[in-house]
């Protein structure tokens, strides 16, 4: 099978297609033929060698966390699955693969694709979906009425942290470039500003969460939008969000780091939202996997207006 494969750390130039056996699926398990595997910044931190003291440093590794594709096997205590079946998921931790024409995993580690996308198009939720998700319904508690302030709203968490805050009732505004500005508006926020001249120490609202999608705000300039017990959640690991946090451990207005993990629960439920039209992926662009480095070249410039995917198979239902 083909795959993506890195021999050191470096930019995207290090990811190169290389030719691999098959896996083969454990007690457990399913194989899965890869039909699409969309971009993550979680890579590029990984393979830039940014986080090696916890990822380790043995190659080759391989790239690639969310997948969408179609069971061709399934291992042994495997009940409720069957070969055919369209799934999707996300890989956890450190190591990589769903960059690859096969991959197998856990049958927990995935949920039953939606009905009404296609495979390449749910190639584009699991890992982006999970972590708005996880960060407003499991960190925030949002309620229906509370008001959230999404920073970076057209980019690949972005898109979806908007319409799943919708959907979980909030009143949503929004941060993003001018050019994005629409796209953001019909994916359900109510005003929306431009994120280079929003003034936060002037702004007229206050929210309950101020859910940065960039990663780029610091915890100072945030707090005079938050409510009294208002919370910040960055999406991204960094020293100084670290001591922010610390900060904030036992004062009213909070900064949290919202980590994301793989539940097939959380996952089915966002299934349920697409599918009943609650929530949609926004793509940028779908290249072939022999494309990798400039599709990562992309997704490092942080301009893409949603989700990068990688097209690996052909969607034998599409």
């Amino acid at each position: 099978m083909r795959v993506i494969e890195y021999e050191r750390f470096g930019g995207p130039e290090v990811l190169t297609v290389r030719e691999r056996p098959t896996p083969r699926p454990k007690r457990g398990q399913l194989l899965v033929r890869v039909v699409a595997s969309a971009l993550n910044p979680k890579e590029i931190v990984l393979y830039s060698g940014k986080f090696r003291l916890l990822s380790g440093a043995r190659f080759p590794r391989r790239t690639g966390f969310d997948w969408a594709g179609e069971v061709v096997e399934v291992g042994s205590a495997v009940r409720d699955v069957q070969p055919g079946t369209r799934m999707f998921g996300m890989l956890d931790g450190f190591r990589g693969g769903a960059a690859a024409e096969y991959l197998v995993c856990d049958v927990a580690c995935c949920a039953r694709a939606p009905e009404s996308l296609s495979l390449v198009e749910a190639s584009a939720v699991p890992l982006a979906s999970l972590t708005a998700l996880q960060a407003f319904r499991n960190m925030a508690k949002l309620e229906a009425g509370q008001r959230v302030l999404i920073n970076g709203a057209s980019g690949g968490v972005g898109t979806f942290a908007v319409q799943i805050a919708r959907a979980l009732g909030a009143e949503v505004d929004a941060t993003t470039s001018p050019k994005n500005r629409e796209l953001v508006r019909t994916l359900g926020a109510h005003d929306v500003y431009d994120y280079a001249t929003l003034d936060f120490a002037h702004h007229e609202k206050r929210y309950d969460v101020v859910f940065d999608a960039f990663g780029n705000l610091p915890f100072e300039r945030v707090r005079p939008v938050l409510s009294a017990v208002g919370m910040q959640i960055t999406t991204v690991p960094k020293l100084r969000w670290g001591l922010a946090i610390a900060k904030t451990l036992l004062s009213a207005q909070r900064m949290r780091l919202v980590s994301v993990k793989m539940r097939q629960s959380d996952l089915s439920f966002v299934a349920g939202l697409i599918d009943r039209g609650q929530l949609r992926p926004v793509i940028d662009s779908v290249l072939p996997l022999d494309e990798i480095v400039a599709a990562h070249r992309h997704l490092a410039s942080k301009h893409a207006r949603g989700k990068i995917i990688l097209q690996v198979g052909v969607d034998a239902q599409r």
